[in-house]
């Protein structure tokens, strides 16, 4: 049923084009596995062997604290609707800000979102599909508006004192990769 392959193809691609719902995992040596689910218009197929995602603003700042110890990423799209498939993405990935130069360079891939917060650069190592048969159909309605809501109504200067109150330490109590 599952099929590896060493990176994406034409019809993968795709399907992560029409994908509003995508999930992602990394962890460290030790410590909580972080499983994390994103949406909006935040992920963009660079290449067969590269992809990249808008992290916004939330409530905690894992994914970017586990990348700074340990590079390894998963990533997963499932098919709610049409014809079953899960598709996993294993790689290694980077965090970077508005203040390096790969911000500048890939964030005109996506369309502005209040609370930008980091680009995380990932390199596709392995791509795993498999079946889907046990994911459910769903019908989707549309994207939640309440994240960009709350990031526009704080502004900068609010994201800033927010992010330093609570995206500064991980549930495991290491600094994390934050801007400030």
């Amino acid at each position: 049923m599952g099929k590896r392959m060493s990176r994406l193809t034409p019809r993968l691609i795709n399907f992560i084009k029409n994908q509003r719902l995508f999930f992602v995992a990394t962890a460290m040596q030790d410590g909580h596995i972080n499983l994390s689910p994103k949406g909006l218009d935040s992920f963009k197929v660079i290449n067969e062997n590269r992809v990249i995602w808008l992290n916004l603003t939330g409530s905690g700042n894992e994914t970017a604290t586990h990348l700074l110890y340990n590079e390894r990423m998963t990533l997963m799209f499932c098919a709610f609707e049409g014809p079953p498939m899960i598709l996993r993405l294993y790689g290694s990935a980077k965090v970077y800000h508005q203040y390096d130069d790969l911000w500048e360079e890939n964030i005109g891939f996506f369309p502005e979102i209040a609370g930008a917060r980091q680009l995380i650069d990932m390199q596709v190592e392995l791509v795993q599909v498999s079946c889907g048969f046990g994911v459910p159909l769903m019908d989707y309605k549309q994207q939640r508006k309440e994240l960009a809501a709350w990031a526009e109504e704080r502004g900068e200067e609010g994201l800033k004192e927010y992010r330093e109150k609570k995206n500064t330490i991980s549930l495991d109590g290491h600094t994390t990769n934050v801007i400030k």
